[in-house]
């Protein structure tokens, strides 16, 4: 059988895929109709619409139908060459069409840096930080998918504060690490909850399908200029690259871990007995234009986070916001305590004062054309069990010109 070349879900197999499209027939938890739907889709959107014991009771199905005991699979011959592909001949798409993306500011430490560094002379982090989750709505038609190029933004800078501002390339281009998480659950006319109904953070479970790695590209010059009053704007929509492979968090409970203890205590409305962080090792490596040996120039984990995926979902929907299956929630930028675990080159150069010297001898305050960052992620338990999230990687391009 021939395979159209159509976008379709998959499940990563050690080196191969899974094509949920020749399979769904075999799976539970959803009748037949329903599952050729939602598998021969070309996003996962109509899955991340179902119920949560829908995804429970398929991905059990899954495993069995990928166990050695299952015949199904294991004795068809004919099946198994046309469900299970090599992944290096896969092409990687956007896992869901993303209707709204939101972009937090939830690690302590990368605030209280930014803090330091902006306002020297007073209070790292401005009095509602640790009183709520601080986001703003970023742009969705720019997130894209790794192995996307991306060119250097074009904008207004003001280099000097006695002179007027310039219009040109962003000369301060960065990354951020950050892990970002997709909305599902049932729909509502395409809606998650119904407008003015809130998502209580206790039932955030029930609405959080599963995490993506992700780097929003920030122009630092052009940001700086534009984002009093209102944040981020043009420093931030040119560009948002995650991983296509996205983990469900059922997959990550072996990793659950205490989440970092808050002070000030959360409003009742943030407040969850059970709710946790995730023991996710996160990486950045940069390889500079012309090389073919990478730098790690970060190391840190997901679980220094000081607010959590469920406080998000719970505040962003607190006003009856309606979220929609495919909505994609990001982290911001994830730092830990040390220089090493910072999750930005604004960080790790401390606004450009203190270059890094890569493998090659060349050094970096911002990123360069030509400069390719690839972020990569894993759980590693200690009885075996490990989760990897593939890789977040982009190249930058000079800024296409304009006249």
């Amino acid at each position: 059988m021939k395979l159209q070349p159509l976008p379709r879900p998959g499940v990563a197999v050690g080196k191969h895929v899974l094509d949920l499209s020749q399979v769904y027939h075999l799976l539970e938890g959803l009748n037949k109709d329903e599952a050729k739907e939602v598998f021969t889709a070309d996003t996962l959107n109509p899955f991340m619409a179902r119920e949560r014991n829908v995804w429970v009771t398929v991905r059990h199905s899954i495993r069995d139908l990928l166990s050695k005991e299952n015949p199904k699979l294991r004795d068809n011959k004919e099946l198994r060459e046309t469900a299970i592909i090599p992944m290096e001949t896969v092409k990687m798409h956007l896992p869901a069409k993303i209707g709204d993306y939101t972009d937090f500011y939830s690690s302590l430490e990368h605030a209280s840096n930014v803090g330091k560094m902006f306002r020297p002379t007073s209070d790292p982090l401005l009095p509602n930080w640790k009183h709520l989750p601080v986001g703003y709505h970023g742009r969705a038609s720019s997130v894209v998918v790794s192995g996307t190029d991306i060119h250097r933004p074009l904008g207004q800078t003001r280099p000097r504060d006695e002179c007027p501002p310039v219009f040109g390339p962003s000369k301060r281009l960065d990354f951020e690490l950050e892990v970002a998480f997709f909305v599902g659950g049932v729909s509502v006319d395409n809606d998650v909850n119904k407008l003015g109904h809130p998502i209580p953070i206790s039932k955030a479970d029930e609405h959080i399908f599963g995490i993506v790695l992700m780097n929003d590209w920030s122009a630092r010059d052009i940001q700086k200029w534009e984002y009093v009053p209102l944040g981020p704007f043009l420093a931030k929509n040119f560009a948002t690259t995650i991983s296509p492979w996205v983990v469900p968090l059922l997959a990550l409970e072996p990793f659950a871990v205490e989440p970092v203890k808050q002070d000030p205590t959360p409003l009742p409305y943030l407040k969850h007995d059970n709710d946790r962080n995730y023991d996710i090792e996160l990486f950045v490596d940069l390889t500079p234009k012309g090389s073919h040996e990478s730098t790690r120039i970060v190391q840190t984990n997901f679980k220094h986070m000081y607010w959590t995926m469920r406080q998000q979902l719970a505040h962003h929907s607190i006003t009856g916001c309606n979220m929609r299956a495919g909505d994609l929630l990001a982290s911001g930028t994830v730092s830990g305590p040390t220089p090493g675990s910072y999750g930005s080159l604004l960080e790790l150069s401390w606004g450009g004062t203190k270059p890094l010297t890569l493998k090659d001898g060349s050094q970096r305050t911002f990123l360069e054309d030509g400069d390719q960052v690839t972020i990569s992620g894993s759980c590693n338990g200690n009885k075996g069990i490990r989760i990897g999230f593939g890789s977040c990687s982009g190249l930058i391009l000079p800024a296409v010109s304009f006249s």
